[in-house]
């Protein structure tokens, strides 16, 4: 669902992304692992097709993003750190529009339901985002992403700022999601998190891929020494 081949990223001198192989099924979560400028969100940009590769190609479901773009970014939705909607409207008026931009018309019971799925309480649905923290904003994008139907899911860094029980509520529902075949690739600098939810996990350093684990074969704490040995 998702590859990288021979995906490169440079910017004069400096080597962003040096040479991606990468393959993830569909229905994986694969985690990214690396400190601050070691290519994680570079790859993710270059599958989001925000960037351009020096070398090599992004694929999204066989697609490839240079040369369709469009195409590839109806197969996929992407949640950043700070997830970016309208604070002035509520949780269900944020879904109904980017759901309706993506070319689907939910009735307001069916807005209701995906809501839930995401895990959002009731209560907040007709509230303004401004009064959101970020695990409900986080859980109105999961919603986006159910409404558009994507096949692929892409977080940066989703967990940043979230307290235990928001990440850990947050965790389930994208277990969930890939186990209703959703592709997920998520960077992120939280071990604990990735070993809870990924199947596989990739360590990365000054933009080369230098490891990948499977997950269910190293303990939390392995996959912790692992990574400081590696960065």
């Amino acid at each position: 669902m998702l590859e990288a081949r021979n995906l490169t990223k440079r910017y004069g001198a400096y080597t962003a992304l040096n040479d991606l192989n990468l393959t993830i099924a569909p229905g994986e979560i694969f985690a990214l692992l690396g400190q601050n400028g070691a290519g994680k969100t570079t790859t993710i940009n270059l599958f989001l097709g925000f960037i351009q590769p020096t070398e090599g190609t992004a694929f999204i479901d066989g697609i490839s993003v240079t040369e369709n773009l469009q195409e590839s970014k109806k197969r996929l939705a992407y949640i950043p750190e700070t997830v970016m909607l309208y604070s002035n409207l509520t949780g269900i008026e944020n879904l109904e529009y980017f759901s309706s931009l993506a070319g689907f018309d939910y009735s307001k019971k069916e807005l209701e339901q995906l809501l839930a799925k995401a895990g959002l309480q009731s209560s907040a649905y007709d509230q303004r985002l401004a009064g959101y923290s970020k695990g409900m904003r986080q859980k109105v994008g999961i919603a986006i992403a159910v409404a558009k139907k994507a096949k692929v899911l892409l977080l940066d860094e989703p967990t940043s700022g979230l307290d235990p029980k928001a990440s850990n509520e947050f965790s389930e529902i994208i277990k969930t999601l890939a186990t209703n075949g959703t592709t997920i690739l998520m960077a992120t600098h939280d071990i604990f998190r990735a070993k809870q939810v990924a199947s596989r996990i990739g360590i990365m350093k000054e933009g080369n891929l230098q490891s990948i684990i499977h997950a269910d074969s190293i303990s939390a704490n392995e996959l912790e020494n692992l990574y400081l040995k590696t960065v």
